[in-house]
């Protein structure tokens, strides 16, 4: 056996300091176990760690010196996404055009605090499911309660961030049922044809007409695995990423009127790059010569109806498109006034994408009243995110048995919403974000790729790399 050199206490001497130092930050005082398999990977070497090395046949030497590589690789990414870094890339337009469709970001998970592992046998550079099999790339037997490291700031109004999709609890296995609750709503809503109106019935007969269609929904969903795919759960570090704004706070009371957000009743500062949707004639057909001119993507030409296009468009963009007037004939304001699909979805409020609220967003240690009216709201955050057993009998409330006409909440809550303000699946759909779903902050766009153009033709932006992710206060 070698006699360890001041080279190799040196060396251990850094690896137990940055070792200690980290189970410091995480509070993770397990880790301590590791330390005996340090100190002799340097020290003592009762372990043969590299064995291979002097292997006879070079064989062995080749594919253990790979094997080794590999392993090292693996575990080396699934520590750094875990508490420091994570890619994502944007994959839809809900936040265009602050943040582009093909942007690749930089996500800190240090600013607000990595989450320490909830589902600790998964593997790494997957959410949920393996690339070619198509089945779960973790196991679910062993969950972790939820603990998060403290981080370097807290989420402020304005932030990007990075997320778990709230209501990706329940899935299926068809990857095209992205909202299996929603889904399950409509399905049932489909099956009865005659619908009453559901503003003139009372509250309680609304939850009945709710859950009604929600029950008839899923029955159908459980029946037809063939279209829909077989039922499953996931945790919550194992649901879909997905990134909004942060628009309201733990504690403050969030409303929308005529498309523009209120706090505490005060009008609040809409992102520079807000988008909401107009109607656009133009005088000639759409060529790609004048797409480009005008900045418009290919998906945003999609919706085409009686010669006009439904286009989303930023301040900016709606006054260069008035002044090019010998290429549009005219551009109207579009309005959103639809009610269905708005959360929550178990109760009706008649509030719209443009006109929504007043809402409370829970705030860890606050209570608040609860009543038939304002259940359907929070019922979601009781129930599912905090584990409670929530029923309503004879027009009372029941939370753990016990009856109940209020609740202290046990997290902290946030409203997400894209920037794309008509064309942005967020917190208007699915309602509030715990904090235990809270993934991290993008911080850079290292890469950024145009879907509508080839290699050879712009398909990447250069002006966009290594640029960083905006926020306003």
């Amino acid at each position: 056996m070698r006699k360890p050199s001041k080279k190799d206490y040196l060396r251990l001497a850094v690896t137990l300091t940055l070792y200690i130092l980290f189970l410091l930050w995480v509070k993770s005082w397990i880790g301590i176990i590791v330390i005996p398999f340090i100190i002799d990977n340097y020290i003592t070497r009762f372990i043969p760690w590299g064995w291979w090395k002097k292997s006879s046949n070079p064989a062995v030497r080749t594919v253990m010196s790979w094997v080794d590589a590999i392993v090292f690789a693996l575990v080396a990414v699934y520590f750094v996404n875990l508490f420091f870094f994570q890619n994502y890339v944007i994959p839809s337009s809900s936040l265009e055009k602050s943040l582009l469709v093909g942007d690749y970001l930089f996500v800190s998970k240090m600013n607000y605090g990595p989450r320490k592992p909830q589902t600790p046998l998964s593997m790494p550079l997957t959410q949920h499911t393996m690339p070619v099999t198509g089945t779960k790339s973790y196991l679910d037997c062993i969950q972790w309660d939820y603990e998060r490291v403290r981080g370097w700031e807290d989420i402020e109004r304005g932030d990007i961030v990075v997320f778990n999709y709230p209501a990706g609890d329940t899935a299926t296995t068809n990857p095209n049922v992205i909202d299996y609750y929603s889904d399950c709503y409509y399905i049932g809503e489909s099956l009865y044809p005659n619908k009453p109106i559901m503003d003139s019935l009372t509250t309680e007969r609304q939850r009945a007409v709710y859950d009604l269609y929600y029950t008839a929904g899923r029955k159908y969903m459980e029946q037809h695995p063939e279209q829909f795919g077989e039922k499953l759960w996931r945790p919550v570090d194992r649901r879909e990423n997905y990134v909004k704004r942060c628009v309201g706070l733990p504690g403050e009371t969030l409303e929308i009127k005529d498309k523009e957000i209120y706090i505490d009743g005060q009008k609040s500062v809409a992102p520079e790059n807000v988008q909401f949707n107009y109607w656009v004639k133009f005088k000639a057909p759409m060529t790609e010569r004048i797409r480009r001119r005008l900045d418009i993507s290919k998906d945003d030409l999609k919706r085409y109806y009686n010669g006009r296009y439904l286009i989303p468009l930023t301040p900016k963009a709606l006054a260069r498109m008035q002044r090019y007037t010998t290429l549009v004939s005219s551009i109207e304001p579009a309005e959103n006034d639809e009610t269905r699909g708005i959360y929550p979805l178990n109760g009706y409020t008649g509030w719209t994408v443009d006109n929504y609220g007043p809402v409370w967003i829970p705030k860890r240690g606050d209570s608040i009243k609860l009543t038939l009216e304002n259940l359907p709201v929070y019922e979601r955050p009781i129930a599912v995110y905090e584990g409670n057993d929530l029923q309503v009998k004879d027009g009372k409330i029941f939370i753990n048995g016990k009856e109940s006409d209020s609740y202290t909440f046990k997290m902290d809550y946030y409203w997400m919403m894209g920037d794309n303000r008509h064309n942005s699946a967020d917190s208007r759909c699915w309602g509030f974000v715990p904090e235990d779903h809270i993934v991290g902050k993008p911080i850079l766009i290292w890469l950024s790729l145009d879907k509508d153009r080839g290699w050879f033709d712009g398909k990447i932006r250069w002006n966009r790399l290594f640029r960083f992710v905006d926020s306003y206060k």
